[in-house]
């Protein structure tokens, strides 16, 4: 072993050992919002997650979840620990890729290289590493229980192997390696399909290799043959593999009458002999090129069999099995992702177009009574001439992405988008905003870690923004200075090897760009989406790397000495990555953070014993699902997720026992909740239920599918209807007052009947759901919805909603004008002061990121709010002070910012006594708003939003400060008040 392959692998494994102790340290240690708590409560059970599903992931996480030996509060740690170890993996492939490259690329083997190149290589390829362990979106994925960290590892080695396969000389060790990369590939289709994005550039490797002379010819070609086997793998083996066995299987049983499962075992028999003889006769007839090619196939195959885990968990149909994919017709529909929106790529509607006829698609089939039977069609929309377009990038009707739409393209209200509108949006917001914007966030500078946050430029410094922007830890500027080594890289790269900075950049611009223009993103969505990216970040990384390379050269010409010149240059490219790790730390370090578990835990310790919760997605639900799955808290509450409601397979789960959770009452038949079956019943007016229905008899009348309360579709098929906006449900009065879940004061509004306005909006399948439970539980278990939902969620009962904390519980009892809701104090109180967690809020050495920061401290506030609300309206002040100061405890400002809901504790803290604290809280906001709306007026980023929040802020200081006749502040703050309204050209003459 010559002295540079030596330390090349020191150096690799000590690159390793810095990722994984940055990791380590800087890891979450409980289950982190999104879709983390769902990922850990599937890996521990071998559970179903959201399509497409991670198996690989999973039985990894399932693996290191024993590492917790028993201790269920430690099992979200070691899950989060495979994010950890894939990632410090990935830097140590990413090391060896480029200090392969590099020498690759000055021409030298190892035994050549002088003591100056090797240092320059090894610290090519360190600089380049460090830069992507540190970097914003890498180090983020990496701390917690996401699939990106392990799917960039994957991404790592397949262009690691790759490379490795280019140089070796030996003909059946070169072939060893293809077959390794192949079954790479294929254990990465259980992960994420990131990797597959790869494969188009990599042929250009293979054809590099195999043809000396390269024509632009030949590039296309080899191109075009890696998107062949891209969508062979993407297209034929992933979802057309089991869409085959799937036919077989309806013939099988459908037309031969054989029993479940024969049609799927012949095909299997029938591919896998197949294959067996196809590669026995390649072997035996010496054709290598066939032969390396069906092994490959064959390894893709056994990588990819992970998905097995997926058909044997969900047919013992465990608490998560989303889309219950129990047989290979659920299955391919699991696979393909259809319970989602689909998206146009190249010719499509826009977001005016209008369906004007609807077509019968794929048929829908489910087993019953020996056969696979048709339950529906999918529907294919047909569209008036004229609205399909090409290239359509604004394509999504959803609520408020039309408005969006308008907004960043300046179209007209019902104006049809052109091309040229279609181009704007894509480079100004799905390339702008939603890619490059990421791109500098990670190798220029982030603004903050609030979501939307531009990014930051070296002539910006700190002293330029707000302190709330300065002052947040996401605040990162890093002087441009990763971006202009990789562009240097690059450069460098451009003047060696032409050949290789094709094959890198098509893998810049794939898992880039490409992806961009292939996921073709709405206007907004849930939450920032730079991991989607990193793959592109991680190529650019390599760029970095060859940066080393370039200010050596340029320092060559400047300096002499060879040791000085490799020292100056590896000082300096560095300091890079030393940079990004000094900025990113502090707002990466999410050790003893807690509130993600905590939030879950308030919510569910809201509920009486034994509750139905009626919850939102993502991080309503899925950090419920962990402590419920693992951790083993409160399995007496069902949780059910209102996005899933309207479908199919979890209304069949509600109908099980789950945990502790006996099955759900539910008064229709399955085959009413049947796919195609009242996916959504309009409102039609019927004159002889004007003044109202009964729920009961409504649900029976669809139930049987009754004349009187259907209509035709423009289909031709017959549709339930809502015939009447108010709806009343009879109430066992006596027997409801017997129970005690009315407070007594409340008890003289319990009445026989309880009569809502549902309003006049069509009903949607999961809105029937939620009604058919609410009818049919008769109040035998506590029923509640979210806080955190929203009012358009709970179908007009708010009247009869009583809030008990986090939620809001469904009683038979109506207050008048309670739009939202009425609190119960002393239920709220017990459950808010004694029964809940708000760990390490209240410390400042702990990040809480705009997540944490946003609904789940937003719905704390509030609820703190309302209750003190509540006993100031009592009378009951003590209780009342004590509220308050608890909720400024637990979240202070110096770790929680105040927010335009903390501004409402200004008022109650006058109530309850606590003048000081009152203004000294007054004087904090009123100064953070005007130095924020300073700051956007001068900048002229208005951001309405947070404009109109800090115009609200002191709007409310000043109304409270006049209500407890502190006329000085409230002069003062009203100054300032009117200059920015008048500033913001809003005054309009009123307090």
């Amino acid at each position: 072993m010559t002295l540079f392959k030596k330390w090349n692998k020191i150096t690799g494994w000590a690159v390793f050992s810095t990722a994984f102790l940055t990791y380590v340290l800087t890891m979450e240690r409980t289950a982190s919002f999104w879709d983390c708590g769902e990922f850990i409560a599937a890996a521990f059970k071998l559970q179903v997650p959201h399509p497409p599903g991670a198996p690989f992931f999973l039985l990894i996480g399932r693996l290191f979840s024993l590492l917790a030996l028993g201790d269920v509060t430690r099992v979200a740690y070691w899950v989060n620990m495979v994010s950890v170890l894939s990632s410090a993996f990935t830097i140590l492939f990413l090391f060896w890729t480029i200090t392969l490259l590099v020498r690759k690329f000055i021409g030298k083997t190892a035994e050549q290289l002088s003591q100056s190149e090797a240092v320059l290589v090894i610290f090519s390829g360190l600089t380049g590493a460090l830069a992507y362990a540190w970097s914003d979106s890498f180090w983020f994925s990496a701390a917690e229980a996401e699939v990106y960290g392990m799917s960039s590892f994957f991404t790592a080695i397949v262009i690691w192997a790759v490379f490795k396969w280019e140089e070796t000389q030996d003909a059946s060790t070169a072939n060893r390696w293809l077959i390794l990369i192949a079954y790479l590939i294929g254990i990465s289709i259980g992960v994420h399909l990131l990797n597959l994005v790869t494969i188009p550039a990599l042929a250009l490797v293979y054809y590099f290799k195999t043809y000396r002379k390269p024509t632009v010819i030949g590039r296309i070609l080899a191109f075009g043959g890696g998107l062949v086997v891209l969508a062979i793998i993407n297209s034929g083996i992933i979802p057309g593999l089991p869409d085959l066995a799937g036919k077989f299987e309806i013939f099988f049983v459908n037309t031969l009458g054989l029993p479940f499962n024969s049609g799927i075992v012949f095909f299997v028999v029938l591919f896998l002999g197949t294959l067996s003889w196809s590669v026995r006769y390649a072997h035996k007839r010496g054709k290598v090129l066939l032969n390396t090619a069906l092994l490959s196939l064959v390894f893709v195959l056994i990588g990819y069999s992970s998905y097995l885990m997926v058909l044997v968990r969900s047919e013992f149909n465990p608490p998560i099995n989303e889309n219950n994919p129990s047989d290979v017709l659920r299955f391919v529909s699991y696979l393909k992702r259809e319970q989602y929106e689909s998206r146009p790529l190249l010719w499509g509607p826009s977001f005016t177009s209008k369906p004007v006829s609807q077509e019968r698609g794929a048929p829908v089939y489910r087993k019953k009574d020996g056969k696979y039977v048709i339950i529906d069609y999918r529907p294919v929309y047909k569209y008036a001439p004229g609205s399909n377009i090409l290239f359509p990038r604004m394509y999504s009707a959803q609520p408020g992405h039309p408005q969006l739409y308008q907004q960043m393209t300046g179209l007209a209200e019902g104006q049809q988008p052109t091309m040229t509108h279609n181009l704007r949006y894509l480079f100004s917001h799905q390339m702008g905003h939603m890619y490059w914007r990421y791109f500098l966030w990670n190798f220029a500078g982030r603004e903050s870690d609030k979501e939307g946050a531009g990014t930051v430029m070296p002539w910006q410094p700190a002293s330029k923004f707000p302190s709330s922007i300065a002052t947040n830890r996401g605040h990162n500027n890093f002087y441009v200075l990763p971006f202009l080594l990789g562009i240097a890289g690059l450069v460098w790269m451009y003047g060696k090897r032409r050949n290789e900075l094709l094959v890198l950049g098509l893998l810049f611009v794939l898992t880039g760009v490409g992806l961009v223009v292939y996921l073709n993103l709405p206007p907004a969505e849930p939450r920032e989406r730079d991991y989607i990216y990193v793959g592109s970040f991680y190529i650019f990384c390599i760029w970095i790397g060859f940066g080393v390379m370039a200010v050596a050269g340029l320092l060559q010409k400047l300096i002499k000495t060879p040791k000085l010149r490799t020292a100056l240059a590896v000082s300096a490219s560095l300091s890079v990555p030393v940079i990004m790790l000094a900025r990113g730390w502090d707002n990466h370090d999410r050790s003893d953070r807690y509130h993600s578990v905590d939030f879950a835990r308030n919510l569910l310790n809201s509920c009486a014993p034994y509750a139905i919760l009626f919850t939102g997605g993502d991080n309503d639900t899925f950090p419920l699902w962990y402590l419920q799955e693992v951790e083993g808290v409160r399995t007496d509450v069902r949780v059910c997720v209102q996005t899933f409601l309207g479908i199919d397979w979890y209304v069949e789960q509600l109908r099980r026992k789950t945990n502790l959770s006996e099955a759900l009452p539910l008064s229709l038949d399955l085959d009413d909740y049947a796919t195609g079956k009242n996916e959504f019943v309009p409102f039609y007016e019927i004159p002889a239920v004007r003044n109202g229905i009964n729920l009961k008899e409504y649900l029976d009348l669809i139930n049987q599918e009754n004349k009187a309360i259907q209509v035709p579709l423009t289909s031709g098929d017959m549709t339930s209807i809502l015939p009447s906006s108010t709806l009343f449900l009879p109430v066992d009065a006596q027997k409801v007052r017997s129970m005690n879940i009315v407070k007594n004061d409340l008890l003289p509004m319990l009445t026989d009947s309880m009569s809502w306005n549902i309003g006049t909006n069509d009903l949607y399948k999961s809105d029937l759901v939620m009604l058919d439970i609410i009818a049919t539980n008769n109040w035998k278990r506590p029923v509640y919805f979210s806080s955190t939902m929203g009012t358009t969620h709970n179908l007009g009962l708010q009247e009869y909603l009583q809030l008990e904390g986090y939620t809001y519980r469904l009683l038979p009892v109506r207050v008048q004008g309670a739009s939202d809701g009425y609190v119960n104090s002393e239920i709220m109180y017990d459950n808010m002061l004694k029964k809940m967690q708000w760990r390490s809020l209240n410390n400042p050495k702990v990040y809480h990121d705009d997540t944490y920061r946003g609904s789940p401290v937003a719905t704390a506030r509030i609820s703190f709010l309302r209750l003190a609300g509540q006993l100031i309206a009592e009378n009951d002040l003590v209780k009342a002070k004590e509220v308050v100061n608890t909720a400024m405890t637990v979240m202070p400002d110096d770790t929680i910012p105040f927010d335009q809901f903390s501004v409402g504790f200004v008022g109650m803290l006058f109530d309850v006594g606590e003048d000081k604290k009152a203004l000294d809280s007054a004087r904090v906001m009123a100064l953070r708003s005007d130095e924020n709306l300073t700051w956007a007026r001068e900048n002229g980023g208005t951001r309405n939003r947070d404009v109109n929040v800090d115009l609200y802020v002191l709007q409310t200081i000043v109304q409270e400060c006049k209500r407890a006749k502190k006329d000085a502040e409230a002069d003062k703050y009203e100054a300032i008040f009117r200059k920015h309204l008048l500033a913001f050209n809003m005054y309009s003459g009123g307090n």
